[in-house]
């Protein structure tokens, strides 16, 4: 059983599924507006591959992220970097969690890392640190990969003008297709749970020599952490870095675009003031290299989820989440998807087994 589909996105999830999808004899298109893969805020992020460290607040979050923080290393071991140094530490008095509350989730929640004794000769003022195995997203290696891979079932440079669902067929821009994939976050077609735009800025800094990355959880914190380059590092806080909760993505592009050098400078002294608290040698470890501007698509609510969801509307398919790691989740709750609404059709013989063995050979 085979079918086209129309992906919109050539982000990380576009482009997985894309990939995956054309593996098992699907006709697959994926359209982008940009002149490469992963331009948007796959390619504007922090590049941690999570294990789950960051959710210890939302169980299906840290779950989602162990499981496929593994599937990503077996599927892609290419595309992503050990970090030699990776700690997770918890300060006094500013985290919402206290470190043996937060060792007892991680290890309850099967999530592996090491206890360092005391502290880490770069912190202060943390009760306890953690190493641990979370590791870098090499973005360039991964264009060239999916570029390659994808070849001419990419249309890039394509501006989306209209997506429909049919009783039998979707389409973009007129274009008919079995099923659409909307890989956006809500960008092109309204998602059906209450979401909002946040514009983001992280901030790049040079650095010589080692330097380990420093993540301080849980709460409104910040995080050091090295790009493929492992002189060049991002600098990012939960306070700091958002510039705003926007109603549409259309207001979160404006934002964004308005963002300015005296924007900047003021984030940067407020980012390195808070990272200074805990780690004192930051400024005369780092070198300020420049901005790094994204948007980001989260639910509304008092939660911590960035788990993946899947919502389906007619021929068309939304994808919503908040991680690379979760790109195994989308995919197969796509094909479960489609094999629910097709093994409908003939009511007296088994359902097709040709999608069943697809999710099989997906879930190494």
């Amino acid at each position: 059983m085979s079918f086209s589909v129309g992906i919109i996105g050539a982000g990380w999830y576009g482009c997985h599924i894309g990939s995956s999808l054309a593996s098992l004899g699907f006709d697959v298109t994926i359209f982008d507006r940009h002149s490469r893969v992963l331009h948007e805020a796959s390619g504007n992020n922090q590049f941690r591959l999570h294990l789950g460290f960051h959710y210890a607040r939302h169980h299906g979050t840290r779950l989602q992220s162990r499981d496929g923080f593994q599937r990503f290393i077996e599927r892609y071991p290419t595309l992503s970097g050990e970090i030699a140094e990776n700690i997770y530490a918890v300060p006094k008095g500013t985290s919402l969690i206290d470190f043996h509350t937060y060792k007892l989730i991680m290890a309850a929640s099967g999530i592996d890392f090491v206890e360092l004794p005391g502290s880490h000769s770069l912190l202060e003022a943390v009760e306890g640190c953690l190493q641990t195995r979370e590791r870098v997203i090499l973005l360039e290696r991964a264009r060239n990969f999916f570029q390659d891979r994808l070849g001419g079932a990419l249309e890039l440079e394509t501006e989306v003008r209209s997506i429909r669902s049919g009783a039998r067929h979707a389409e973009v821009n007129g274009r008919h297709f079995d099923y659409v994939i909307d890989a956006t976050w809500g960008q092109y077609r309204k998602l059906p749970i209450p979401v909002f735009y946040e514009p983001t800025l992280l901030l790049y800094y040079e650095v010589s020599g080692h330097h380990p990355a420093i993540t301080l959880v849980d709460g409104p914190l910040a995080s050091v952490y090295p790009t493929e380059d492992p002189q060049i590092f991002t600098l990012s806080s939960v306070v700091h870095t958002p510039l705003g909760r926007c109603a549409s993505a259309g207001e979160a592009h404006v934002k964004r675009a308005a963002v300015d050098k005296e924007l900047i400078t003021a984030k940067r002294i407020a980012m390195e003031d808070q990272i200074s608290i805990n780690v004192p040698s930051f400024r005369d470890s780092f070198r300020f290299a420049g901005a790094q501007l994204a948007i980001k698509t989260k639910p509304i609510g008092q939660f911590d989820d960035r788990s993946c969801y899947v919502f389906q509307e007619g021929r068309v398919f939304s994808v919503m989440s908040g991680k690379i790691d979760t790109i195994f989740f989308a995919t197969e709750r796509i094909l479960s998807m489609i094999e629910a609404e097709n093994s409908t059709q003939e009511v007296r013989e088994p359902p097709p087994s040709a999608l069943r063995s697809s999710m099989r050979m997906l879930t190494g």
